[in-house]
């Protein structure tokens, strides 16, 4: 039975990710900042503090064959100067350091949770593609590309394959930030001034993530390499908010206000990053993840919001 160390086992993704690799065989450990109770279908679980330069991976990585690398500190908007040096700590170096000790351990194949903002922040003729040249453009996405080299060179040499997978927007339950608050929206049944906005935004549900984390986990093909996902379709914002409320049973009301005033109001209210994420485009291809391993999204877009909208109701019910 294969074991495969997991970071993040209790975020948005290891969430729906340990339960699903349990059933499927895996034997699974978690690596905790903290110790907690943990559901039954992570075996073994071993505390190993922050995740940084001087964290001691060797028990956690005895025995090993796999690892998937989901924690991070995550993308937080307006973040503090004081907080910025925290993201290459974290996503940078302690990825690296995860890296080294995981191909000294012998471990078969590492799976790095990383983001498309590695890519950038947003598309105009086309949609990016894996063999793209990175262009993060904040602390997040540089950091983030750092992690990557770092695992990229660590793995160099050695007989361990790392496989980086980047999605744009993840969402499912417990998602926040802005797909939270848009559902927040779409629950109130407020006019939302949104309705004249003409983009595209790949997306990519918790479950479509996790079974490409699988996919690569279990493939006896080649896995190195940058991998782009999401869920195959690339709606505007007005069409979101609508599927949110098919999804959610709530009436949406959508009006035409001109996006340039938007933008003004926006950047009146100190939310020019959240207006941009709202009326720009963010497209990103996987024709190659297709083509390469076999893999397309299992859950399409409007299942993936009813299973999300039926986790909000069980939130705020």
């Amino acid at each position: 039975m294969r074991r495969v160390l997991i970071t993040g086992a209790t975020g948005l993704v290891g969430r729906v990710l340990c339960p699903r690799l349990a059933e499927a065989g895996y034997r699974l450990r978690a690596a905790l900042r903290t110790d907690r109770d943990l559901p039954s279908c992570i075996g073994e679980k071993v505390v190993v503090g922050d995740i940084s330069l001087v964290t001691e991976w060797r028990p956690a990585l005895a025995d090993v064959d796999l690892v998937v690398h989901a924690a991070a500190r995550t993308h937080v908007p307006r973040d503090t100067p004081q907080n910025r040096a925290l993201y290459e700590a974290v996503n940078a170096h302690g990825t690296r350091h995860l890296a080294q000790a995981a191909a000294r351990a012998g471990v078969r194949r590492f799976v790095c949770l990383s983001s498309i903002k590695v890519n950038g922040e947003a598309t105009s003729q086309r949609p990016y593609q894996a063999s793209d040249l990175p262009d993060p453009r904040d602390d997040y996405g540089k950091s983030k590309l750092q992690g990557e080299t770092y695992l990229m060179q660590a793995a160099a040499g050695t007989g361990m394959e790392a496989a980086i997978v980047r999605p744009p927007l993840v969402y499912g339950p417990g998602v926040r930030a802005n797909f939270l608050r848009i559902m927040r929206w779409v629950d109130s049944q407020w006019p939302l001034p949104l309705g004249a906005i003409h983009n595209q935004r790949s997306l990519v549900s918790v479950w479509n993530l996790c079974d490409l984390i699988e996919t690569l986990l279990a493939n006896r093909r080649p896995a190195a390499g940058v991998w782009l996902v999401s869920d195959g379709e690339d709606p505007s914002t007005p069409d979101l908010i609508r599927r949110l409320g098919r999804a959610m049973q709530r009436t949406v009301r959508l009006v035409a206000v001109p996006v340039p005033l938007l933008q003004v109001c926006a950047a009146i209210a100190g939310r020019r990053a959240e207006a941009a994420r709202l009326c720009g485009s963010l497209r990103v291809s996987i024709t190659a993840t297709r083509e390469a391993l076999g893999w397309s999204p299992p859950v399409s877009m409007d299942e993936a919001l009813m299973r999300t909208a039926a986790w909000y109701r069980a939130q705020c019910c």
